[in-house]
């Protein structure tokens, strides 16, 4: 097991009718800005229970965060903030509500430069951040118990990752009714989303961290035994919509990723299918993982192995024929639940590919992978068995 320290100072408030919590939770003086996405929160009524729990806290409501929230409509925030005086911020939306939130408090005091230097120094330059807590309706990104985010600026087709200890949310409210009318594919996107975060920090090489090991077994298995419910129960089941949430929020707390060494490079090329393409994030992932590690599969083979027996119980033929079936059956889950695996499905083709590798040499992104060996030629063989 590689050194590590684990700090998370996140509360969660787990469980149906948690939002109550608030008035516990926010700061009985605090003067609330409240940042939401789209409609949905007011009109499936979860605004209304998060206003009713502030009381009467100053507040005000900003909306309009982008599924892959941006750095300018952040900034239309920052100012709002600014302008208003509010020194609380709450999120109350999915990871990327939250991710935004996580940039937009710490923009409001960042004054020495644009903003946007945060995220090309990756966070190394916060100093500090505006409190704030989450509201979470779309388990997916795990944001609500990290400190990490991703931001795109659309003027300059860039989509950079950023961290900072500044940026834990204090608390995190967890309701899984919450979820109850998410569409299909969004509650398909968090599946993926989650398996694929968890896959990020499990599939690279040994150290002998056991528990680590066996905590993402757990959430894998989790996954893929509700993931399948999850869109085929004619009614939503609490059950299920609990250990969604809950596996969401643990792939990427820290405590699957301590002392192990991780991958992300599925989450960099994806990011440039995003920006790109508009492609859902989770979906950008399910194109990317089968076509990498079948790439990566002699640096990963020890794991690819391991995967194949306990996740999906492979235990016969060569090490070649056990690897390729545990990628196979990979695909096949991302397949079942409702997700395309290929480029080809999402009408993108290979005179695409050089452009891709482009983006990823602009963005710095030509070391990847847990070894940072993955080179611009090997992310351009990815892509082209993405096809």
């Amino acid at each position: 097991m590689l050194n590590f320290d684990f700090h998370n100072p996140t509360r969660i408030a787990f469980g149906q009718g948690r939002i109550a919590d608030l008035a516990n939770l926010v700061p009985a003086q605090a003067k609330v800005l409240i940042v939401v996405g789209g409609s949905s929160a007011e009109k499936t009524g979860t605004l209304a229970e998060v206003r009713a729990a502030l009381g009467q806290r100053q507040h005000a409501t900003f909306s309009g965060i982008e599924p892959n929230p941006t750095y300018e409509t952040a900034m239309q925030a920052v100012e709002q903030i600014r302008a208003g005086g509010f020194d609380f911020v709450l999120a109350v939306g999915g990871g990327s509500v939250i991710d935004a939130v996580k940039f937009i408090v710490a923009a409001v005091p960042f004054t020495e430069a644009d903003p946007w230097a945060i995220l090309e120094q990756r966070g190394r330059n916060i100093l500090q951040a505006l409190p704030f807590g989450t509201v979470l309706t779309l388990p997916a990104t795990g944001s609500e118990m990290n400190s990490g985010a991703v931001i795109t600026r659309k003027s300059l087709a860039a989509k950079l990752v950023f961290g900072s200890v500044h940026c834990y949310p204090q608390f995190s409210v967890l309701d899984p009714t919450k979820t109850y009318t998410l569409p299909p594919q969004q509650l398909a996107n968090g599946v993926v989303d989650a398996f694929v975060h968890t896959v990020e920090q499990y599939l690279t090489y040994p150290v002998q961290a056991l528990v680590q090991d066996r905590w993402a077994e757990g959430i894998l298995h989790t996954l893929i035994e509700v993931g399948p419910r999850l869109l085929s129960a004619p009614e939503p089941v609490y059950a299920d919509r609990a250990n969604l949430m809950w596996a969401a929020t643990m792939a990427l707390n820290g405590v699957v990723g301590a002392g192990v060494p991780q991958d992300w490079a599925t989450h960099m090329i994806g990011h440039e299918l995003t920006v790109t393409f508009n492609i859902d994030h989770a979906r950008t992932l399910a194109i990317v993982l089968p076509a990498l590690l079948h790439e990566r599969r002699t640096a990963k083979r020890e794991k690819l192995l391991q995967y194949a027996e306990r996740i999906w119980e492979i235990r016969t033929g060569t090490d070649d024929e056990r690897i390729d079936a545990a990628i196979a059956r990979t695909r096949d889950f991302f397949e079942r639940m409702g997700i395309a695996t290929q480029l080809s499905a999402y009408g993108v083709g290979a005179e695409s590919i050089d452009g891709l590798v482009a983006q990823l040499q602009a963005h710095g992104m030509v070391k990847l992978g847990e070894r940072r060996d993955i080179t611009p030629d090997i992310s351009r063989r990815i892509l082209q068995a993405a096809l």
